[in-house]
């Protein structure tokens, strides 16, 4: 049908409040060194391997108006449409840096039924980022 596309997932967008101090925050609490971040503390972006996290602020009049504004959540009971995951080889040590470094403990790493283990935080923002342990991908059942 449409075979001949070739797509390739390039980036993950994040709207965040402050685009600057999310990717200070994101390259300490989550160990990504930092690819760019634009002069105008507009855009943002991690290196972060064949997907680039980037970021951007929640508010700006060209997306506001073209695409509608982004709605961030009001309350502690409600919680951003998305969800960020990371692998790492040490998930124990991965998120204990991120709580040491501003991240916030929604749950601490646990093995899960499909064999990895996984623990939870929030960022300053409130996003939900799901820390994991490397797992093979044909045991990834999730």
């Amino acid at each position: 049908m449409a075979s001949n596309l070739n797509p390739r997932y390039a980036y993950t967008v994040v709207y965040v409040r402050d685009v600057a101090k999310s990717v200070a925050f994101y390259a300490k609490a989550f160990g990504y060194p930092v690819r760019r971040l634009d002069h105008s503390n507009r855009w943002g972006e991690l290196e972060s391997g064949k997907t680039t996290i980037a970021f951007t602020p929640a508010h700006q009049h060209e997306t506001d108006d073209l695409s509608g504004e982004v709605r961030m959540p009001q309350s502690s009971h409600e919680r951003n449409p998305i969800e960020v995951c990371f692998d790492y080889s040490d998930v124990d040590s991965a998120y204990k840096n991120a709580v040491e470094n501003g991240a916030v403990p929604v749950s601490e790493p646990e093995k899960k039924e499909w064999g990895q283990k996984v623990g939870y935080v929030r960022d300053i923002d409130g996003i939900v980022v799901r820390m994991g342990s490397y797992v093979n991908p044909s045991e990834a059942h999730h």
